[in-house]
């Protein structure tokens, strides 16, 4: 480096690399410019000069200089390496890449340019790549202890497992008897684990267990060691070892359930469906009281058994489980308690405890079958949980009821508040279930669990400038809004959004998606700096458990709702353009294409100075401001969209939604909603062969769904629509379409309207079926009708088996009630139709603020006039009009305090 320079510059430059490491970046500015005086062309000074001022956010001169300097030197390879480290400062890791092989050329045996190719070969999975690297790395350096365990981790990485073991044991005939020291111990512990689970891995279960035997001493992580061993006896077959090793472990975390079932394992006591014989259950049932007594303190080895006794037996250890945490006073008791009711018949012998129970103590002060006394508040905690259990069963009425007496017997109790605003939501009324919520809050100002639960609920109503400013009290000073976006705080933006969009604001629904799916861009950044840590402190299974994760990151929930609601946006964007209403938007219509985009040319220009004069504001005002004396404050740059009205100036919507469908079938493809909304956005797009294909899926992964009935039957009357084929694609896609045909089993010799009325008879009990099967008729046959609508209005709400998991309650859910008023709304277009469901819905739902329920908080402030078109999120117009005056952030709401249940 500087080689071609004379002594002073080359030590001048010695002072640029020096100052760049150590951030000292004026200083080596001061150094490159002192060389450039005397050698205005110096392509390295240049790199070199170009990257410390990308340091300091100046990436335009940065890449001028670097660029400049490359061209004066392109046959050095720090120019190149400079340039690619340009390119990873901007995550455009496949630039980088290509920079980093050009520099290698050079250089080849250059290690600082290895081992960052490397790290950017693991963040872009070229395993491949990633694998010669090391292997270089390995070969330059082998009394280096990372490059042999990078370079066992790209195999492992590649699935070539055991070549991963062969390069470890290698590695270990490298070392000394005495090794390591005692500074190394955790370390080597470390590596010899992640062998040991390479080994399992492999299927080598024997080798594995000898190797844990013979370097038990050398491992330092004697939890994680017990629990391989168990899992190596329990493959192996050696259940009475294995049996002692789980009995060991739960000497030592007893509330482990991970271990319970591991033991049940070693005893053949475990079923994967939870069904067990008469025999396993007095097995199990014997196995549970003898840990019971071993471990009295364990909640674990109390709450198990409940999940496979029955009857008489499920009803005492229940007793015994719930009780205590009555008498203690456990908010989360109905959370434990709620898969439960997923088990056949447990509910209703819940339901007798659990009165039973309350009439004892409301009797007698005490529990049935006992003399002592509880305390005033296990009345209170005991109504709380039937009140949970009765919303649970559908029945809100009682769930109220019971919580009213509970707010009497305790007003104070903030976890009733809470409650009693989730059972409001589930009824329909969610703006009450907002005031609730901060009801709750108010009542503990520091409780940033409360203010978050008030938060969600103000958002369900889209009350979103209620939301803002209650979540903002949690934050920092300063810029409030976007401290929610740097914490990532996904559920907030995903909620805020879906406000958005129901409230038809496409833009800022748009900004709160987007927003999400750059959370999810950020994390996969944020796995670059594991990659030479984890290697260099040997944290091996945590970092390859971690890489995993990462390749199936897309895939949470999270990131799904936000891809789905972009996707959504951009297809109602498409199907309602947003018109040009200002003057300006009308006079540029009448431009002529060369002069329209022009004059887009100078707007974007316009733009561009705008932002960077704002930028320049803002750099000011953060030198101005210092929180230390020479410290520059962190500073965000302006948000110049922040209604994201920008975000909606896109000329191919569609083409936008595609790159979030392509993220969703890459990562979600098990999801109905993945093939439905492709099955949309390729419909408006008039690919047919793709539309098809997400038919197919639909079929495949649930046949009886009415959203897929609906898509197929779709689908089928568009094709049936179409002219003869005429151009060569088009007869390809009818011979596709041909050769398929036979394959889709719903179609077999049928007619599309004989399709959907086996739909219609195969799921005749079933509202939404029902509801599918009508719309398709309406479709297939418009002047039919009346005929669809009575389809809808036959459909009965009968009681579900009296024997099922939940007990009796109506069948019909509120949100499909609500899809069904919707569609005879905007489908079928009838008004009369739309009011007689409405009429009959109000019956069943009484505390919808959609249907206008006759206890709902619509109907107490149907005063104000925007109350009678309360929408399906039940927000109500009266609340926002008066917040400023009914609405403290440190008080209470009081705009349902009066409200009558």
């Amino acid at each position: 480096m500087g080689s071609s320079l004379p002594q002073k510059e080359a030590n001048l430059f010695k002072v640029i690399v020096k100052s760049y490491e150590t951030k000292q970046y004026k200083k080596g500015l001061k150094a490159a410019d002192a060389i450039l005086r005397k050698f205005p062309e110096h392509g390295e000074t240049l790199s070199m000069k170009g990257l410390t001022l990308n340091c300091m956010d100046r990436k335009s001169e940065a890449y001028e200089l670097v660029r400049r300097g490359l061209k004066n030197d392109l046959k050095s390879h720090v120019c190149w390496h400079v340039y690619g480290l340009l390119y990873r400062s901007d995550r455009e890791y496949r630039e980088a890449i290509k920079c980093y092989r050009n520099a290698l050329k050079i250089d080849p045996d250059n290690i600082e340019i290895l081992r960052d190719l490397s790290l950017l070969q693991a963040q872009m999975r070229d395993l491949t790549g990633f694998i010669e690297t090391r292997q270089q790395l390995l070969t330059l350096k082998p009394n280096h202890r990372m490059n042999w365990i990078g370079f066992a981790v790209s195999h492992h990485l590649s699935s070539n497992v055991s070549k991963a073991i062969e390069i470890l044991e290698a590695y270990e005939g490298t070392l000394e008897d005495d090794y390591p020291p005692d500074n190394e111990r955790y370390e080597h512990g470390e590596m010899l684990l992640y062998k040991i689970s390479l080994l399992e891995e492999c299927g080598l279960l024997e080798k594995a267990l000898e190797e844990m035997q013979k370097k038990e001493a050398k491992i330092v992580d004697k939890l994680a060691y017990k629990e391989q061993m168990a899992s190596i006896l329990v493959k192996l077959g050696f259940l009475e070892e294995g049996e002692k090793v789980y009995r060991s472990l739960l000497f030592m975390n007893s509330d482990n359930y991970r271990y319970f079932i591991g033991l049940q394992k070693c005893l053949g006591l475990y079923s994967e469906n939870g069904q067990y014989t008469s025999d396993e259950i007095e097995r199990l049932d014997a196995l549970y009281k003898s840990l019971k007594e071993q471990y009295s303190w364990s909640s674990a080895v109390k709450r198990i058994p409940l999940d496979y006794l029955e009857g008489d037996k499920f009803w005492e250890a229940a007793d015994c489980y719930v009780r205590p945490l009555l008498t203690k006073g456990v908010p989360s008791l109905f959370s434990d308690l709620s898969p439960l009711y997923d088990h056949s018949g447990k509910a209703s012998i819940l339901e007798e405890l659990l009165l039973q129970l309350e009439d004892s103590i409301r009797m007698t002060g005490s529990f049935p079958g006992r003399t002592q006394k509880e305390p005033p508040s296990t009345l209170m905690w005991t109504l709380l949980l039937v009140s949970q259990h009765y919303d649970r069963r559908g029945q809100h009425d009682i769930a109220l009821a019971k919580l009213d007496e509970a707010i009497e017997h305790t007003p104070t109790a903030i976890d009733l508040y809470s409650v009693k605003g989730r059972i409001l939501k589930h009824a329909g009324d969610l703006a009450a279930a907002a005031s609730l919520a901060d009801e709750a809050r108010s009542m503990d100002l520091a409780d940033r669990y409360l203010n978050s639960e008030c938060v969600m609920r103000m958002l369900q109503a889209d009350q979103v400038g209620l939301a803002e400013r209650t979540a903002v009290l949690f934050t920092k000073d300063g810029d409030q809004h976007n401290n929610l976006h740097d914490m990532q705080c996904m559920w907030y933006e995903l909620a805020s959004g879906e406000s958005y969009f129901r409230q038809g604001d496409l833009g800022r629904a748009l900004k709160k998606f987007l927003a999400v799916e750059k959370h999810y861009a950020d994390m996969t950044e944020d796995q670059f700096d594991f990659h030479s840590y984890c290697l260099r402190k040997m944290t091996l299974r945590a970092y390859v458990s971690m890489l995993k994760f990462q390749d199936k990151l897309h895939s949470h929930e999270y990131f799904h709702r936000a891809a789905a609601g972009a996707i959504r946006c951009y297809m109602k964007l498409h199907d309602s353009p947003i018109k040009a209403t200002t003057e300006e938007g009308d006079e540029m219509s009448k431009l002529p294409p060369s002069q329209r985009k022009k004059l887009r040319q100078k707007q974007k220009k316009a733009e561009a100075r705008a932002k960077k004069e704002a930028e320049e504001k803002t750099e000011e005002e953060a030198f101005s401001g210092t929180s230390k004396p020479g410290k520059r404050q962190h500073t965000r740059p302006v948000d110049l969209d922040p209604h994201g009205e920008k975000l909606l100036q896109v000329e191919d919507p569609l083409l936008e939604a595609t790159k979030y469908l392509k993220l969703l079938q890459n990562n979600s493809a098990s999801s109905l909603a993945t093939h439905i909304l492709s099955f949309e956005l390729n419909m408006r797009k008039q690919k047919i062969l793709l539309a098809f294909q997400a038919v197919k899926q639909l079929l495949k992964l649930d046949e009886n769904n009415p959203d897929c009935h609906r898509c197929l039957i779709r689908f089928f009357d568009k094709v049936s629509s179409f002219p003869a084929p005429v151009t060569d694609s088009e007869i390809l896609i009818r011979n596709v379409l041909e050769a398929e045909l036979p394959k889709i089993s719903q179609l077999h010799g049928r007619s599309l309207v004989e399709v959907n009325q086996s739909f219609l008879e195969k799921h005749k009990d079933s509202l939404m079926h029902r509801a599918a099967a009508a719309e398709m008729l309406l479709v297939l046959e418009p002047e039919k009708k009346l005929e669809a609508i009575k389809l809808i209005e036959d459909s009965t709400n009968k009681l579900a088996p009296v024997n099922g998991a939940l007990g009796p309650v109506r069948e019909w859910k509120l949100e499909d009630c609500i899809a069904v008023h919707k569609l005879l709304e905007t489908v079928f277009i009838d008004e009369d139709a739309a009011s007689r469901w409405k009429a009959r819905c109000v019956e069943y739902f009484p505390y919808s603020t959609y249907f206008g329920g006759c206890r709902s908080s619509a109907v107490a402030f149907s005063v104000n006039h925007n109350i009678q078109n309360a929408p399906e999120n039940g927000v109500l117009a009266y609340q926002e009009a008066k917040s400023e005056e009914s609405h403290s952030l440190n008080g209470k709401l009081h705009a349902f305090k009066d409200l009558t249940i």
